[in-house]
């Protein structure tokens, strides 16, 4: 028995492309015997509230209708889609698997377990199906689960359903997934599939989305785990690919993979940045050079991700920017090999200081004046992106976003914010991993070895503001990740001014967060579609 598990790269929504993608698949695909797509590949996971427009179901329905009669001559194929349910009984659709042949839709297994996850509601569109079911072919039962759940391993659940489809005769097990990425994950991940298939002794094979859409990124890394739950194959990571798995020959590939986190971070971030900007039909990025360490590494994502020459580096020098960044910038967008311009602010920042001058008279300059010359810099990019057609890359980084230390509709405008989920340490971590793997400084020392400053004001630094970023990260980590309460932060031994002062900013950024751009998901405590705090409240 072959089982080919279609790792694919699907875009939401566009099922004319997605039908494609999988037709053109199965006939790349060695001889098989079935293949199999990831949970949803039809309609590509999450497409969220496009399932509240029954046409688009009618019409997803219409595409697998086509795609099995344009693989009439192929051997089954299972798609993940959304089904309808005509039972009469609670939601209007079943998150569902059908299997094609001979030019026909022959059966349809649904979904029947919705893991606890922050990023998805599926119990807004989806009924849950009482158990998994069992495909029969070739004289093999093989029982077919939908979803993450497995990987969350909830046992009183994986009992009922496991145990139910060995009952039914099931001898290996089939789960059509779509799990996005965070960094540490795949270890979990496959530490999970191969107890379940070690405790209950039945093969697994585990087929997974690739590819990012939004802010989530899915890594592929598609796996068979024998009976005894040894690892005995896995597709690659970030990309597409195709793992054909003979369950009567134990055995296969186990593609070479990096799983340290700078590693993971690095390819899930080109990956996501990639698939944004394209899947939104654009085909160029432009973003602020600062000479900073955020926007160094953004650029060098960007220019990984689509190529140098799809990547401009915008210089916007104030009074107070010093040489160093200047050329520091300068440098980096040469080592990068990205285009780039200067648009000097200081002749700008007069007019508003001449035309706000008889309406200040009287108020001190603070930090109204830092963040008018934010605001000046992202209307010139902005301006920029809407006449060359690019997206605007935010580079704000996860460390300053949660406490608010950035300014709304200056450095927060953007249309993708490719590094709003990593702390600060983590940037500097992933920038010298650049380095050191490429064999050349690709971003400069020099911006590595500088004290990080928004240059708004003279002398400014970020420590002037904020704990030191190792500190800072901490404490984040513990608070918004482990849900760690004050009174907990401080017998860890953090001093009291300090987790004040960051549990008393991340609150009052919180308006900041809900109008930030998407940014990518590579944390298990990101400030996206898992992250629902209320804006006007009181907490303390």
């Amino acid at each position: 028995m072959k089982v080919a598990l279609l790792q694919l790269n699907p875009v939401l929504g566009d099922l004319a492309g997605n039908c494609d993608l999988i037709a053109r698949a199965a006939r790349r695909a060695p001889d098989f015997d079935l293949a199999v797509t990831s949970e949803l590949a039809l309609t590509g996971y999450p497409p969220c509230d496009l399932f509240l427009n029954e046409e688009f179901v009618e019409r997803s329905w219409q595409a697998v209708s086509e795609l099995a009669r344009e693989l009439a001559d192929l051997p089954p194929v299972l798609v993940g889609l959304a089904e309808l349910n005509l039972t009469g009984q609670g939601r209007p659709l079943f998150n569902s698997a059908a299997l094609i042949h001979q030019g026909e839709v022959v059966e349809t297994f649904q979904k029947s377990f919705f893991p606890g996850h922050d990023l998805f509601d599926e119990g807004r569109y989806f009924q849950p199906a009482p158990q998994p079911g069992v495909l029969k072919i070739g004289g093999m039962h093989l029982g077919i689960f939908i979803g993450e759940g497995l990987i969350e391993r909830r046992m009183e659940h994986d009992s009922n359903s496991l145990a139910a489809l060995r009952a039914k005769g099931a001898r290996a097990i089939i789960n059509l997934s779509a799990s996005p990425f965070t960094a540490g994950k795949q270890l979990r991940r496959q530490q999970a599939l191969s107890d379940l298939a070690r405790e209950y002794r039945l093969p697994l094979l585990y087929v997974n989305q690739v590819g990012g859409n939004d802010d989530l990124i899915f890594d592929g890394r598609s796996s068979y785990f024998d009976a005894t739950g040894r690892l005995a194959a896995r597709g690659k990571g970030f990309e597409e690919d195709i793992l054909l798995i003979d369950l009567d020959r134990p055995g296969g590939i186990i593609a070479e993979d990096d799983l340290t986190s700078e590693a993971e971070i690095w390819r899930a971030l080109v990956l996501g940045t990639r698939d944004y900007v394209r899947k939104c039909g654009f085909s160029s990025v432009l973003l602020g050079l600062s000479g900073g360490i955020d926007s160094a590494l953004v650029a060098a994502i960007a220019a990984s991700a689509l190529g140098p020459e799809n990547v401009l580096g915008v210089i916007l020098p104030s009074p107070y920017t010093s040489q160093r960044s200047i050329d520091d910038a300068l440098a980096l967008a040469d080592s990068l090999g990205i285009k780039r311009i200067t648009i000097p602010l200081t002749d700008i920042m007069s007019s508003y200081d001449r035309e706000l001058k008889e309406h200040f008279l009287g108020w001190p300059r603070d930090v109204t004046e830092e963040n008018i010359q934010a605001r000046i810099r992202s209307s010139i990019l902005m301006a920029l992106s809407n006449k060359y057609g690019s997206i605007l890359l935010a580079t704000g980084n996860r460390s300053e976003l949660f406490v608010g230390y950035c300014t709304i509709y200056g450095d927060l405008a953007g249309g993708l914010a490719v590094i709003s989920d990593l702390p600060k340490t983590m940037v500097y971590r992933i920038a010298e991993w650049l380095n050191s793997t490429s064999g050349r400084s690709i971003i400069p020392q020099s911006i590595l070895t500088k004290p990080p400053s928004a240059e708004l004001r003279p002398g400014q630094t970020d420590q002037d503001s904020l704990p030191p970023y190792p500190v800072l990260d901490e404490i984040l980590r513990l608070y918004i990740d482990e849900h760690h309460s004050r009174r907990e932060l401080l017998a860890a031994g953090f001093d009291q001014k300090t987790v004040d002062q960051v549990i008393s900013l991340v609150g009052k950024a919180e308006f900041k967060r809900l109008q930030a751009p998407p940014g990518l998901k590579v944390t298990d405590g990101s400030f996206g579609r898992g992250w629902r705090m209320p804006v006007a409240c009181r907490t303390g």
